[in-house]
Order: C-alpha cells, then sequence, then structure tokens
C-alpha cells in the first residue's frame, strides 16, 4: 500500500476511534495537586491545563473525570476510560497502555513527619518499627513494599494521610515532594509537618491511553504537540505559575534510596 494511503487509513481509524461516533475522549485522573486538581468547580493543574491545550490544538474534545486512583485503573482495565493523566510508565502496562514520547511532568516521591515526633532518615533501614503512611492504588518499589521493617497503612485520600500524621496515627508519610508542600499550606499545617529531604525515588508521569484502533496516531500526534508547546512562552509561563522546574530525563537515571524506585500508578484495582 502507498504511503499516503496507509497514513490516510490510519487517520481515518483514529477519527473512528474517538471523534466519527461523536464521542469523547474519556480521560480520567486523581487529583492530585499542583498537577491535577478541582477548584471552585474549575479544573486547573501544570499538567492538566498542558493537556488541555494539546488536545484542544489536536481538536480532539475530552471528558474528564476525577476520581480516586483505584477506581481510575479499575475504569482503564475494564475499557470503561480510554486514558489516564498523570501516569507512570511501566513495561507491564505496555501491552494495554500506550504512552508518548514526551512525559507531562517528573515527580520526586519523599516522606514527611511530624515535628513533635522527628523522624528523619536516610536509607529505609532506619524506619525500623514505624508506621507509614500511604496511598491506596499505589505500587511501590519491591524493597518498601515487601520491607518488615516497617508498616505501610494506607488513607483514602492524601489530605486523609496529612490529618493522621498530624493526630500521630502514622510516624511518616510517602508522596510527591509538591504534592506534598501543596497540601502543607492548604491545610495550613506548615508549622506542623517537616519535609525529609532523602528522595526515595524519581519518576516521569504520562498521559497513557489503551491500546485501541488508531490510538497509536493519537499517541504520536500527542506527543509531538506536547513538545511543541514545551518550547513556548506560554509553557514557562505555566510552569512557572505551578512552580514546576523543566522535566530533566537525565535525573530520573540518578541514584535514589538503595537504587530502588517507587512507582505511583501501577496498582490493580483489587
Amino acid at each position: 500500500m502507498p504511503l499516503i494511503a496507509q497514513l490516510l487509513s490510519v487517520i481515518l481509524l483514529t477519527c473512528l476511534s474517538v471523534g466519527a461516533r461523536g464521542e469523547k475522549l474519556r480521560i480520567v485522573t486523581e487529583p492530585w495537586a499542583p498537577y491535577v486538581y478541582e477548584q471552585g468547580g474549575q479544573n486547573l493543574g501544570l499538567d492538566y491545563e498542558t493537556t488541555a491545550i494539546v488536545f484542544k490544538r489536536l481538536g480532539i474534545e475530552v471528558e474528564w473525570q476525577f476520581l480516586p486512583w483505584k477506581r481510575c485503573l479499575s475504569m482503564l482495565e475494564t475499557g470503561q476510560a480510554d486514558g489516564a493523566l498523570d501516569i507512570f510508565h511501566s513495561a507491564e502496562r505496555d501491552a494495554t497502555l500506550l504512552y508518548p514520547s514526551e512525559p507531562l511532568s517528573d515527580v520526586e516521591f519523599v516522606m514527611f513527619y511530624a515535628n513533635d515526633r522527628p523522624h528523619p532518615f536516610t536509607t529505609l533501614e532506619q524506619l525500623k518499627g514505624l508506621t507509614i503512611g500511604t496511598s491506596p492504588g499505589y505500587l511501590y518499589s519491591p524493597d518498601f513494599s515487601r520491607s518488615q521493617l516497617f508498616t505501610r497503612e494506607p488513607a483514602p485520600t492524601h489530605e486523609a494521610n496529612f490529618g493522621k500524621l498530624v493526630r500521630g496515627r502514622i510516624d511518616l508519610l510517602i508522596t510527591d515532594r509538591r504534592v506534598g508542600q501543596h497540601l502543607l499550606d492548604e491545610l495550613n499545617i506548615r508549622d506542623l509537618i517537616t519535609e525529609n529531604p532523602t528522595v526515595i525515588s524519581r519518576q516521569s508521569q504520562f498521559l497513557a491511553v489503551r491500546r485501541n484502533a488508531g490510538m497509536d496516531l493519537l499517541v504520536q500526534r500527542f506527543g509531538a504537540e506536547l513538545k511543541r508547546f514545551k518550547r513556548e512562552p506560554a509553557y514557562a509561563e505555566l510552569s512557572a505559575r505551578y512552580g514546576a522546574a523543566p522535566v530533566d530525563s537525565a535525573s530520573l537515571r540518578d541514584a535514589t534510596v538503595g537504587g530502588k524506585t517507587v512507582e505511583q500508578q501501577e496498582s490493580s484495582a483489587q
């Protein structure tokens, strides 16, 4: 088949998959400020606004749903959602999900502790006997998840985790650095909580879509337009508004605690 005919066929498949039947692309995500969140009935956040701009440029309408992350993963698995915003890349999910070559942002997972019960550390071995607040639907690295040195205790929301930390029900909690810093101000507890500087992991987060007809071209177009947008002053202004630094892929290969990683977005919903 001539190259032009092949391209036209792929474009047609893309249209059929996301628009020809009058359907919007269904994207799910968990509130994850300052990357994506709702405020006053408005969707906001660095990654949400970046994604919305890119989709608008591509002429693709999107239906957004903000849900707990376990529910997001369940909807992806059952086909109730076409894609997820701010998901980590995983080789295990390559069989079902497509990822653009360009990430939306990168995260650094750290731990926070209460000032009246300080637990500073540099290695996971120093957490022996402690209880660490985690988030349901998040799969952490094997050394963290399987360690018998400390206890992992999930909470339904990031806000609930910080509440448990303030009340002394957990000793530390793990979350992204900027998410944690945002919540310290949002919950007005900055004078009560300290961020431990040791980085547990660094990871890029993406928009990923299910492997359906034509989605491979959609992912290519999204990645190319995202990369183009990141070079524009508008993206620099957006990043500055949310206090974001440019994604540095090389930094994601730097050593972290024990050379291990913490992965946010790869747990099943069960």
